[in-house]
């Protein structure tokens, strides 16, 4: 077959990289590929591996090529891989390049050579081990190593180290961490890959449900990230308090009253207020009246007294977030699940009549049954692509695809999650109220700070 891409848009530069003792010829890309698919007799040979990575907006077209280069070089044409590699950039924000792989290596002559080999398994006796059919247990065993499945780990890495080194020469204070949010002791859910036609329908204003997960899923990682950071300084807040207090002689280290700091916090205010008019005088008191007397019901509804108690409650109160977000992390992830489960559900379902027509012309005219398939091309992908994630991802025997209820599985955890976020946008209320009060009692601490001040001078005098 032959596929025409003269009109495929975006491509800004396309480069092949040869190890020393490739041919010359293998420089032109048809020259190359053609040969690949021409040494390979299995129907169902690999042909070529593919790795796409984006590349950083922050360099220059030329800095960009230079650090493509120089990773195909480091790490696969010094192994003795040949690589094709081309950049695509539509001017969408989103440059990036697809690298492809030769899967075999070359011999000294420039040839291709073997990817492997068959050796013979043997038993405790070290005797070659005969299987019923008569012929000899044998392992491939691979003469590479290019399909280890260490190597994605690896490349990842060497593509975020080498990328970090042409930012920083750069001056950019970007970088890239290769490590997922898991690895990086990041508590967040990653979000959805959305493809290109989701993507597509984005950009036109249309909402996908990919979309709705992703801006679901940003939104609840925002969310608990701001609880956190406001109970991470409330709790710092408390330490310092306490370490003040027991390092301060004049001063029992107990836990002061909070409801006595913030009755106090009103004296400050209107003391404060005393150099303005008497009519913004009666307003800030009718104000912080109120600010006051919000923060003292929620204290006594919480049953809290004491800093040690607010201590004690702020635990709880990050306790409940990070269970709420368990939730919903657990959720969000079987809808990730679903999703792909009920895209290619009906993948399969919508395409198999071609399919099985297909299979039906198999033993007919050539001609007809390759007309049928290259009008059908897409939809015969897209039931492959089906095909496979189903038979890898459902148990095996599964003989009828249950997408109602996927669909009504999906229904239902979106209700729940839905629940859940408003849970936790009801607990970054209570840490907000915390916040609140915290301020009250840092003016009154602050306020009482010049009063000991002078206090201790007099009894100094005295």
């Amino acid at each position: 077959m032959t596929h025409d891409y003269t009109r495929k848009r975006g491509v800004v530069h396309t480069e092949i990289l040869l190890p020393p003792h490739a041919p010359p010829s293998f420089s032109d890309r048809s020259t190359l590929w053609n040969s690949v698919e021409l040494y390979e007799k299995a129907g169902n040979a690999q042909l070529a591996r593919e790795i796409d990575a984006a590349l950083p907006i922050e360099l220059s077209r030329e800095e960009q090529i230079r650090l493509v280069r120089e990773y195909c070089s480091s790490q696969f044409v010094s192994r003795g891989m040949c690589v094709d590699f081309a950049i695509h950039d539509t001017d969408s924000g989103n440059p990036h390049c697809h690298i492809m792989l030769t899967m075999r290596p070359l011999d000294e002559r420039g040839a291709w050579a073997a990817k492997s080999k068959k050796e013979y398994d043997l038993d405790e006796n070290g005797e070659r081990i005969r299987l019923p059919s008569g012929r000899y247990k044998t392992h491939k065993v691979d003469l590479t190593g290019w399909n280890d499945k260490g190597n994605a780990l690896l490349w990842r890495k060497a593509w975020a180290d080498i990328s970090n080194a042409y930012l920083e020469r750069a001056g950019s204070r970007s970088r890239i961490d290769h490590r997922s949010n898991a690895e990086r002791g990041i508590d967040e859910l990653p979000t959805v890959h959305m493809g290109v036609a989701a993507c597509q329908m984005e950009k036109k204003g249309i909402a996908t449900e990919k979309g709705e997960l992703n801006r679901n899923i940003q939104k609840a990682n925002r969310l608990i990230r701001e609880i956190r950071a406001q109970i991470g300084k409330l709790k710092e807040w408390i330490g310092d308090l306490f370490k003040a207090r027991e390092t301060a002689p004049e001063q029992p280290p107990q836990s002061p009253g909070l409801a006595n700091l913030l009755m106090k916090y009103l004296s400050v205010q209107r003391e404060k207020s005393r150099k303005y008019s008497q009519r913004w005088q009666q307003q800030h008191a009718a104000d912080e009246l109120k600010t006051v007397a919000k923060a003292v019901g929620y204290l006594s509804e919480h049953g809290i007294s004491t800093l040690a108690e607010l201590d004690a409650a702020l635990s709880s109160v990050s306790e409940q977030a990070d269970a709420i977000r368990a939730g919903m992390k657990t959720a969000e992830k079987r809808m990730k699940e679903l999703q792909k489960l009920i895209e290619y559900g009906k993948n399969y379902t919508e395409y198999k009549p071609i399919h099985d027509e297909l299979k039906k012309l198999q033993n007919g005219w050539t001609n007809k049954r390759d007309k049928y398939e290259e009008a059908h091309r897409a939809e015969l992908t897209l039931w492959n692509a089906a095909s496979r994630y189903l038979h890898a991802n459902l148990p095996k025997g599964t003989k009828s695809l249950p997408i109602a209820e996927w669909e009504q599985e999906y229904a239902d955890l979106k209700t729940q999650r839905d629940s859940d976020y408003a849970k936790l946008k009801d607990t970054r209320a209570d840490v907000s109220e915390l916040q609140k009060i915290r301020k009250c009692v840092d003016i009154t601490l602050r306020a009482d700070q010049p009063e000991q001040s002078r206090a201790k001078r007099h009894e100094q005098e005295r």
